[in-house]
């Protein structure tokens, strides 16, 4: 095993985990571990866009509002406040660094998105958002020699002494296990969770492994409950699922069953452009009731594929034309708003540790996201987490001892597969759009079965294991229905759990310490 020293150690080359790394590259060396190769994130198959009150009608206030409303009552003030009002800092900043923004004329285009008051959401390409911001960032990092690539390592844990992290342990098939050590801090960039779902938009990658890496190591997470079903992935086989962005009905599209009839002004004010939980459950409440439901985009015509030229290929490919065609969509699972939980600088109630993106909890979202406020979100912390680790007095590793573990990584992906689908089809099941007690204790049950059965070599699905246990005690302790966490058996949305969390501290049963232990 070997040991390697950097000042600055970044866990995920997403938008949070690139920014972090750009943002810290003048003050020393820093070194960005990626699971898959770098691309391989949620930030790269963001379609929207990113939101920023920049428009001559908006305002950071009203953009405030909007969050807040949408977080249905339990987003955190002052971090909404922090996150509106550097938006368009931000906007700047992702455009010094090469992100070619769609314009109209001299001024950035702008486009609407549901629960959004005014048009504030900047795209690429039209629907190619995340792939035009990280294209831009990953040509800068790689410019910078003080940034270095890690790709195709699993980080397994995080190495703790006394009381601060200070590195992290990872294994890859080349060279077998090593150690990571950062001077002043290890970030925590690793995105979500939705591959713990049996449906979702999420990539391959998002099994969660921040959140059980952080949660073994004691940090507390929050708001695990709060899981977010985008309605309108596209209805066809395939993980993760192909999105069809927001901005659609942001453009005219309308949902309608199979009978073309909309039905959408039956469940919001809103209509198609209400917020995504009420969006979702809708779509699946149409569907218990017997229908099948589609988007109807055909009002765009001739404008679709040059506004949505990815969204109008994929659809293409599968035989749709959405020019003249229903566009079949189901919900998946696609954000979540809970995480790691951090105060403003992305400070983890473990020192030197910090996280950013969808791995935190800071509070913007609530128990619902706004739509286009992740990568804003990903890039305004990250910033914030550059300014508070250099702040921390480097440490030295001189001396550092540590016991000789063996770790390997499971070659057998088919089974590995096999047991994912199971932890998959029982959040699925037992804890997706609609929840009720009993059945989410049926959930916890299979899913302790499966933890006394699973091979300790298969390190992906021992993090989602974990996750979705955590997911579940999260929503059988909230006796309410708020936001993306709904409860049939208590469907209202009650005064006194408003901003109340489940901060998740206790372990949960049958589980190490670390992955690290099991292997020892």
């Amino acid at each position: 095993m070997t040991a390697r020293v950097t000042d600055f150690l970044v866990i995920g080359s997403g938008i949070a985990g690139l920014t972090t790394a750009l943002s810290l590259a003048q003050h020393g060396h820093v070194i960005i571990i990626t699971k898959s190769n770098e691309e391989a994130c949620n930030s790269y198959r963001a379609q929207g866009g990113i939101a920023a009150a920049i428009g001559d009608e908006d305002s950071p206030e009203l953009h405030l509002e909007d969050t807040m409303r949408t977080g249905v009552g339990h987003a955190d003030g002052k971090s909404v406040d922090m996150l509106v009002r550097k938006g368009p800092e931000i906007i700047s900043l992702l455009a010094d660094w090469g992100t070619r923004f769609d314009r109209e004329g001299a001024e950035f285009a702008l486009a609407k998105e549901g629960s959004h008051s005014k048009a504030r959401i900047l795209h690429v390409t039209g629907d190619a958002t995340g792939k035009g911001i990280m294209d831009s960032l990953l040509l800068c990092a790689k410019k910078q020699p003080s940034i270095s690539f890690v790709s195709h390592t699993m980080v397994v844990d995080l190495i703790m002494q006394n009381e601060q992290c200070v590195g992290a342990l990872t294994v890859d098939q080349e060279t077998g296990a090593n150690r990571y050590f950062a001077r002043f801090g290890v970030v925590l960039a690793t995105g979500g969770c939705g591959q713990v779902y049996r449906y979702t938009t999420n990539d391959i990658v998002s099994t969660g492994d921040g959140l059980a890496m952080a949660y073994r190591a004691g940090a507390v997470l929050a708001d695990m409950e709060f899981v977010q079903f985008h309605p309108t992935a596209l209805n066809v086989d395939q993980n993760p699922m192909f999105l069809i962005s927001e901005a659609v009905r942001g453009e005219g599209a309308i949902l309608v069953t199979e009978e073309c009839v909309p039905f959408m002004k039956k469940y919001s004010e809103w209509g198609d452009l209400a917020p995504r939980d009420v969006v979702s459950r809708a779509i699946y409440q149409e569907t218990k009731n017997g229908h099948q439901v589609y988007l109807d985009a055909t009002s765009i015509k001739g404008n679709f594929e040059k506004r949505f030229p990815t969204i109008f290929a994929t659809c293409m490919q599968v035989g749709i034309d959405p020019r003249v065609d229903l566009i079949p969509v189901t919900p998946a699972a696609h954000f979540v708003m809970g995480g790691i939980k951090t105060d403003l600088s992305g400070q983890t109630s473990i020192s030197r540790l910090f996280a950013c993106g969808e791995v935190a909890c800071t509070g913007v979202h609530g128990a619902n996201r706004l739509g286009s406020n992740s990568l804003l979100e990903g890039a305004v912390f990250a910033r914030q987490v550059a300014k508070k680790i250099i702040s921390f007095p480097p440490l030295l590793f001189s001396s550092w001892q540590e016991d000789e573990v063996s770790i390997r990584l499971c070659n057998d992906k088919q089974k590995e597969e096999k047991w994912k689908q199971q932890i998959q089809d029982i959040l699925w099941k037992y804890a997706g759009i609609v929840r009720v007690k009993s059945e989410m204790e049926q959930g916890l049950e299979e899913l302790i079965s499966i933890s006394e059965q699973l091979p300790p070599t298969y390190l992906e699905s021992q993090n989602m294991l974990q996750v979705a246990q955590i997911i579940i005690k999260s929503a059988l302790w909230r006796e309410e229905s708020r936001g993306g966490h709904f409860r049939s058996d208590y469907p209202e949305t009650l005064v006194d759990w408003a901003l109340r969390q489940y901060k998740v501290k206790e372990k949960l049963q049958h589980e190490p310490n670390s992955i690290a232990s099991i292997h020892s």
